[in-house]
């Protein structure tokens, strides 16, 4: 595999599949200002910035190198907080952290400035000289801090571009001269990129024993907390056909490597409800490599895109390793905890859905410890469609509430066909879901809490469709 690393043309072939950047970055490069807190992708104490060529320029992305595999780098340009100086000036996110007083114990600094590098970054491709709290806080959502010093480290953020500053681009014509000369580098042995389905499946049927990447924001984790080793890996993420969203047959086809950051593009002007919900899963570094076919193969039953797809009566296409293909409902791809419809040879390749859905109202409830960076102890996505005062479609998923994400049809068949605002109604639908539920109490919340947890978001999501108690939070 060929990258840049931070200024130099690096080539490597000795490093296993299942190498994390953080670990070749400490232990082979000696580059230790990337630092490890947590090994899981919570703590952005391992933060770096990837770029990736396209169009002629650079696009940056913070991403955890603590699960990020190394080979996820090849033919593109790292960039660890050693080298964001240039000729002894510090860059901008460097210097007003300096000037703000933002490092106290120091362990977490080197994350917060790549951050808010990335961000700095951004604004200049998008040649923008002003930046908002609430973008400076987004960027910084996966960075922890344990001395709590948030307050100096968002001031840094407000003026680093302020006055504006053209001088640090990461993207010079040097870098995209080096990533153009590297842009068919092979990967390193036993870690496959192939970029486009026909390569794939190939690859499918040659190494049946190979694990599927994308993200790799979960599977990692079997590297990084259960010590697992990972011999061969096949990365999806530069197969073309699974980064498209086609809008045809008046339905939306997604494919199923499209990142969430992708999805947040594609929603921003669609779908309020969902950019929030969104803005919710991981931090931005997550949302920067995690995906939408990761989200739903997982199987988890607190996964946030799930009850989501659900409630869009989504379908989900499987393809194999010979090129067949077949579509089922995504209510049924599920068969038990962390039991998928996938056979062997199998992967998911896109998933489709009904466009007028989105025209329909939606409520999307995450409920959270924290209301950034952290995993739903439930979760609820609702749809209504009414017409002349009734209610013509419901549906309601959760997340959080059995062994999978689940519908609640007793509940959706009793709201079907009454009056938008018939309380008796909705009681009787509260009464089928408190029936329904079977959630397990543990670390993240109680098995009582969940089950009237259930019942009050729907009954929230009923008031606001009738114009009462609307607000703005989606965070209990």
């Amino acid at each position: 595999m060929k990258f840049v690393l931070n200024r130099d043309l690096v080539e490597e072939s000795a490093p296993a599949a299942d190498t994390t950047l953080l670990r070749y970055l400490r232990e082979i490069r000696r580059l230790c200002g990337t630092k490890e807190g947590c090994a899981s992708g919570d703590c952005g104490a391992c933060t770096v910035l990837l770029g990736a060529l396209g169009e002629g320029c650079i696009h940056y992305r913070a991403v955890n190198a603590c699960i990020t595999p190394l080979a996820a780098a090849n033919r593109r340009h790292l960039v660890t907080v050693e080298h964001l100086a240039e000729d002894g000036e510090l860059h901008p996110a460097q210097r007003e952290m300096v000037h703000c007083h933002g490092s106290q114990c120091g362990f977490c600094t080197p994350g917060f400035v790549m951050s808010l590098a990335g961000l700095h970054q951004q604004k200049l491709a998008q040649r923008e000289t002003q930046v908002n709290r609430a973008q400076v806080c987004e960027a910084i959502a996966g960075n922890l801090c344990r001395c709590t010093g948030y307050r100096p480290i968002i001031d840094a953020g407000l003026k680093m571009v302020q006055p504006p500053d053209p001088g640090h681009r990461l993207d010079t014509p040097e870098r995209v001269e080096q990533l153009a000369a590297i842009a068919t580098a092979p990967s390193l042995p036993n870690y496959f990129q192939p970029r486009d389905l026909a390569e794939l499946e190939q690859l499918l049927g040659e190494h049946p024993d190979a694990r599927l990447i994308a993200g790799g924001t979960d599977l990692m984790l079997e590297v990084t907390q259960h010590y697992r080793s990972i011999e061969k890996m096949i990365d999806l993420s530069a197969v073309e056909e699974l980064h498209r969203i086609d809008e045809r047959d008046e339905r939306i086809h997604m494919g199923a490597a499209l990142s969430y950051r992708e999805l947040e593009n594609f929603f921003a002007p669609r779908s309020a409800e969902i950019s929030r919900l969104l803005l919710r899963i991981g931090s931005r570094q997550i949302r920067n490599r995690g995906t939408l076919g990761g989200n739903i193969a997982n199987a988890s039953p607190v996964a946030d895109l799930p009850p989501l797809l659900l409630s869009l009566d989504t379908d989900v296409t499987l393809r194999n390793s010979r090129g067949g293909e077949r579509r089922l409902p995504l209510e049924v791809f599920y068969r038990g905890y962390k039991d998928t419809a996938l056979d062997a040879g199998e992967y998911l390749a896109r998933v489709s859905f009904d466009a007028i859905a989105l025209n329909d109202f939606h409520r999307c409830y995450k409920v959270s410890k924290r209301f950034e960076d952290d995993i739903s102890s439930a979760m609820a996505a609702i749809r209504f469609r009414g017409g002349e005062r009734h209610f013509t479609e419901v549906r309601i998923a959760y997340g959080g509430m059995a062994a999978t994400p689940v519908r609640a049809p007793a509940a959706e068949k009793i709201l079907r066909g009454s009056a938008t605002d018939d309380e008796c109604a909705l009681e009787a639908a509260l009464a089928a879901i408190e029936e329904m539920m079977l959630p397990i109490s543990d670390v993240r919340a109680s098995a009582e809490y969940r089950r009237q947890l259930a019942q009050n978001l729907l009954r929230r999501a009923w008031l606001e469709f009738n114009g009462e108690n609307e607000t703005e939070a989606r965070h209990a």
